[in-house]
Order: structure tokens, then C-alpha cells, then sequence
């Protein structure tokens, strides 16, 4: 192949059984007789070692032109192929690939004793993959898909570096490991019980009463797991896993359902077990604000998603992230996005009034004797608005959202019945076993076109998926497939309950532009219920803040200016940030620092301009 280029086939689109075979018809090595495309069966018919389907095919990388050819590409109907020209600087061979023509991962982060080490990239690009390796879970086959990975050549590869003895250790199974996996909603399928049966069987630190306590999921101990929500869900499983006995610990997305103050709330504890008993974090977040909290230093993962990833050397936290959002990493020389994520450092824009779309008086609503109750100031939205709503979990945010939908009744004050609303409920449920583009044709009258394609389909990086199952997607692409399908359809008001859950910081600033230019080219009005303050940060016009005590009653204002609603919001959970010089970027301050002291004082918790 053309040097540092890698082909790649996806094996879930590769369909033999419906095309004619034009990537190979048309490849100009095979036109001159060689074998650079030809069916696994051909290219492994005496070993009979091939992964997918025999008719399915190979691309040989030695005979590969390289992504300056790309005709394979072009002609594939199903989209399956992909030639990729690797960086120019990278020198190595990958630390792990899945088979040939499959997605390779390059280069791997280096756990330190006290430390809480970051790792920030987009999805699909080896995050997870590099916490398996880590974790023991696989053994890096440093590029040899073909033969069983031998611990020598592991341990000659990294001589010298600083996993040698990290890698030594999980050798040696001297190493103890306890990791919270990716997507908590899961483990009820994995587990049938009370959550205090699940977490006392991981109490071998004695840690488990003060977690319950600080986690604040005491009220769930004697719950079935299957019933508590997901932010439940995820604190149980942070519970779960620091209350284990470990040498190292790796916390993959920790924030997913969580309010902010529970955010900067596992921050912390986080942070005290790594400081406190030198234990060795691994974190993988989304979340700009709590990494710049929680990190002691950070690896940034870029390339292609479902291709290939490379993780970088660790670097300092600000300048890590700040490179992240730039698009460009100074240290390698490389450009991994070609426009840089910007944040605005003004005070929030003046907002004109539109016409009243929607007007609710107030609301109460009650649930069994005395288990929560919600009141809701009257208020009104207007159009061409976004909304923001914000508050902690459990405080009324979602059955706000379900009463003006219509879906629950309100104990008193009554809703407008007329109002045609676009409901993307907090939980995503898909039972339905079709394809995702059919799925979105059923809904969407102007699926297919230029529009839709330009407006919906492309920000939301549906191009992918469209031909996947439902029932198939990843937690990630489920969330982009229901955000399309909300503002696919014709509606007075777009409700999206927790749009940022699963998506990484690309996909979140995408997801917010394609959620803001909905609104503005359509004059449509959207209520935004969320937990990523950048996210509401950028999209909202005003904010609903919600306030009192979690699972037992909750209190809506009326919806107010963003300088107000933040200060009220924040204020209620003590956190204030500040602006980073050369970003502008929210960051969160260190509790009682000197900024936090002076922007409390001075009312400012978000806006200090």
C-alpha cells in the first residue's frame, strides 16, 4: 500500500449477496492481475482463517494504492470500505487490531500511583479498548491479528517505557483491578437483585457506608436494581467499583445522568482515593469541566472512528484540552479537526420576546402518599426560543417536560391540549427491529432531502447508522438517531430530556448546532433539559431552573434571563467557574479558592463580564 495508509472494511455493511462486486471489478491492481481484492475465502482458502463472511472481501495493504486511489471507495454501494491515510508522524506499529481490515488502535495511556489520569477523543475511536488492555481484560496483539499474543514480545515492545511495569505487573497478575463500565443501563440485565445485595458483595475496602452516604443512594439500597432511574444507576456503579480493593481503577463515562453537583460531587471522591491512598485513576469523560476538575494530566485520543485511534503522550490538563478544542496538537504536529470549538466570553445576548407559543399556569403534580410532589410557577415559552431547564436529578425537570407533553396529568392547572409537541424522553426504549432509515422515514415527510441531509442528517453523523437495526446501536448513536427523530417531525414544541447523554464533546457541539439552527431557520421553539452547562451554555435563550429536595418535591421558577438563571442555579450547588484566558472556556473553580470566594461574593457564578 501507498506508505502509512490502512484499509479498512466494515463487515456489517460489506452485503456480496447484493452487489456485483465493483470495488474489486474496478481496482486497478486487480485490473493488472494482481490480488489485491478478492473474497476472504480466496485469500484464506488453505488456512481458513478469515473473520465475516467468505464471500465478504479482503483488501491485501501491500497492494493497496492508498487513499489517492479511493476507487474501491467510490464504488462500493453499501458504503463498507475505507482507505485511510495514517499520520505522517506515526512510526509504530498498532498495540492492538481486531482482524484484518479492522480498526487498529495505536499507542496506549500510562497509569501513575496517586495520580487520576484523563483520556478525551471522540467515540469509536479506542477509548474503551485501551481501558480492556489496561484492565486485563484483552491482550494487546501489537498488529498480529493472526496468532495468539505472547506477554515477551508485549513486554520487549514497551522496554523502557512507562507501562513496562504496569504491563509486567498484569503478567504476573500482581496487579488488582476494579473497573465501572461504560453504560450502567445495562446492569440490570447483567444483575437480578437488590442494590444493596449487588454493592455489599464490593465492600473489600470497608469503604461502602461513607460512598452510600456521599453518593447519596441510600433511599435505593433496598430497591430491585431494575428499578431505579439511571442516575441511580450510575452512582450505584461508581459506588460499586471504588468500594472494591484495587490497585488501579478505570472509570469509563462517569457523568451520563448525572446533575452537575453529583458531577463535582464523584470528583472529588475520585480524587481523594487517589491522593489519599496513592491508588491509580484512569478516567474517560466527555465532560470538559469535570476532566479540568479531576485530572492530574491527560491523553488525547484522535483519528478516524471505526477506523483507527491513537492516543497520545500524557499532557498537562489545560493545555490538553485547550489543544483538544483547537483542533490541533502542538506537540505532534497535528491537525485532527478543522475547525477549532470556540466558546463566547460576552454575557448572554439580549433576548426579544416572540409570540407566546406556550403559557402554562401553575402546575402540581403528586405522586402516591407523599413520595414526590412537584409545583411549577406559571410561565410562558415563546417562539423561536430554546429553553434551557436545569437543576439537580430528581427534582421534577422530567415530569415537567412529561406534563406539557401531555403524557401525565397534572394534579392542578391544565395544559394547552392543542399544543403539538416533539417528545425525546431521557431513556431512549427501542424495541423495534427495523433500520434506522426506515425509522426516520416514518417520521421525518422531508427525509431525503437536501434539507433534512445538510440540517439533520449530517451534524448528527447519521450517515453511518442508517442502515444498522435499531435495536443495534450504541448508546451514542441511539441518542443522535432520537434527537433526529424529534426535530424530524412537525411541532409547535421540541422537548429534549438530556440530549448530551453518550455523545462526546464533537458530536455534543454538533448536536447543539444542529438543535439551534432547527430553531432559528424554522422560528420553532425548544425546551432543552441537560446537564452539560456548556451545552446550555450555547443553545439556550433562557432557563426554567428548578430547585428543593431530590425525590421528595421539587419547585419550578419561571423561566428567566441566562445571567439570572445560572446565578440562581449555581448558587444552589455552591459552584462557580471561571473563563480560561485562552479559550474562554468554563472551568469549574476549586471549592474556596480565591475566584470562588470573590465570584460569590460578587453574585457572579458563571457570567463575570
Amino acid at each position: 500500500m501507498a506508505e502509512d495508509s490502512i484499509a479498512v472494511v466494515d463487515l456489517d455493511r460489506c452485503q456480496p449477496d447484493r452487489c456485483n462486486y465493483e470495488c474489486a471489478n474496478f481496482c486497478p491492481p486487480n485490473r493488472t492481475g494482481e490480488e489485491c481484492i478478492v473474497t476472504r475465502d480466496e485469500r484464506y482458502e488453505e488456512a481458513g482463517l478469515y473473520e465475516g463472511g467468505p464471500d465478504q472481501i479482503s483488501i491485501s495493504e501491500e497492494l493497496c494504492l492508498g487513499e489517492s486511489c479511493g476507487i474501491c471507495v467510490e464504488k462500493c454501494p453499501f458504503d463498507a470500505i475505507e482507505i485511510i491515510n495514517l499520520p505522517d508522524e506515526l512510526d509504530e506499529d498498532p498495540v492492538h487490531r481486531y482482524g484484518e481490515n479492522a480498526f487498529a488502535l495505536y499507542g496506549l495511556p500510562a497509569p501513575e500511583e496517586g495520580q487520576v489520569t484523563g483520556i478525551l477523543g471522540p467515540n469509536g475511536i479506542g477509548k474503551t479498548t485501551a481501558v480492556h488492555i489496561l484492565a486485563n481484560e484483552m491482550r494487546p496483539n501489537l498488529g498480529q491479528f493472526n496468532v495468539e499474543p505472547d506477554w515477551d514480545a508485549i513486554l520487549e515492545e514497551y522496554r523502557g517505557t512507562g507501562l513496562q511495569g504496569y504491563l509486567e505487573e498484569l503478567r504476573d497478575d500482581e496487579v488488582t483491578v476494579a473497573r465501572k463500565p461504560q453504560y450502567v443501563d445495562q446492569i440490570p440485565d447483567q444483575f437480578d437483585g437488590k442494590t444493596r445485595e449487588l454493592l455489599e458483595r464490593t465492600d473489600e475496602r470497608g469503604a461502602l457506608s461513607n460512598l452510600v452516604e456521599r453518593f447519596g443512594i441510600g433511599a435505593v439500597l433496598d430497591q430491585d436494581i431494575d428499578s431505579i432511574s439511571g442516575g441511580e444507576l450510575q452512582r450505584v456503579a461508581m459506588t460499586a467499583t471504588l468500594a472494591r480493593e484495587a490497585d488501579f481503577y478505570f472509570l469509563d463515562e462517569i457523568t451520563p445522568y448525572l446533575d452537575i453537583g453529583q458531577r463535582v460531587t464523584a470528583a472529588r471522591i475520585i480524587r481523594e482515593l487517589a491522593d489519599e491512598e496513592d491508588r491509580s485513576m484512569l478516567v474517560v469523560e466527555h465532560d470538559l469541566a469535570i476532566l479540568d476538575l479531576l485530572t492530574d494530566n491527560i491523553h488525547l485520543a484522535y483519528g478516524s472512528p471505526g477506523a483507527f485511534g491513537i492516543i497520545t503522550p500524557p499532557k498537562s490538563v489545560r493545555n490538553g484540552i485547550n489543544e483538544y478544542l483547537s483542533g490541533y496538537l502542538e506537540n505532534e504536529n497535528m491537525r485532527i479537526r478543522q475547525d477549532a470549538i470556540e466558546f463566547e466570553e460576552h454575557a448572554p445576548r439580549t433576548v426579544t420576546s416572540g409570540q407566546v407559543v406556550a403559557e402554562y399556569p401553575e402546575l402540581t403534580k403528586s405522586y402516591g402518599d407523599g413520595e414526590f410532589s412537584l409545583e411549577a410557577e406559571a410561565g410562558q415559552i415563546h417562539e423561536g426560543e430554546v429553553l434551557g431547564v436545569v437543576g439537580p436529578n430528581g427534582i421534577g425537570k422530567s415530569t415537567f417536560a412529561q406534563l406539557l407533553a401531555g403524557r401525565l396529568d397534572p394534579d392542578t392547572g391544565a395544559v394547552d391540549a392543542n399544543l403539538d409537541i416533539s417528545y425525546k424522553p431521557q431513556y431512549i426504549e427501542i424495541d423495534q427491529h427495523m433500520r434506522v432509515d426506515a425509522f426516520l422515514q416514518s417520521i421525518a415527510d422531508d427525509f431525503g432531502t437536501s434539507y433534512w441531509q445538510t440540517e439533520i442528517a449530517e451534524p448528527l453523523q447519521l450517515e453511518r447508522v442508517m442502515e444498522q437495526n435499531l435495536t443495534d446501536l450504541s448508546g451514542g448513536e441511539r441518542q443522535r438517531v432520537a434527537i433526529a427523530a424529534c426535530l424530524s417531525e412537525d411541532a409547535d414544541l421540541y422537548l429534549l430530556d438530556e440530549p448530551s447523554a453518550h455523545l462526546d464533546v464533537e458530536q455534543r457541539v454538533l448536536a447543539t448546532g444542529a438543535i439551534r439552527r432547527y430553531t432559528e431557520i424554522h422560528d420553532a421553539t425548544a425546551l432543552v433539559i441537560d446537564h452539560d452547562i456548556y451545552m446550555i451554555d450555547l443553545l439556550a435563550d433562557r432557563l426554567l431552573v428548578f430547585d428543593g429536595e431530590p425525590a421528595e418535591y421539587g419547585r419550578a421558577s419561571p423561566p428567566k434571563g441566562m445571567r439570572d438563571g445560572m446565578n440562581e442555579f449555581l448558587a444552589n450547588l455552591d459552584v462557580t467557574f471561571r473563563r480560561d484566558e485562552r479559550t474562554s472556556r468554563p472551568r469549574v473553580n476549586k471549592p474556596g479558592s480565591q475566584l470562588d470566594r470573590q465570584q460569590k461574593k460578587d453574585g457572579e457564578y458563571y457570567y463575570t463580564d
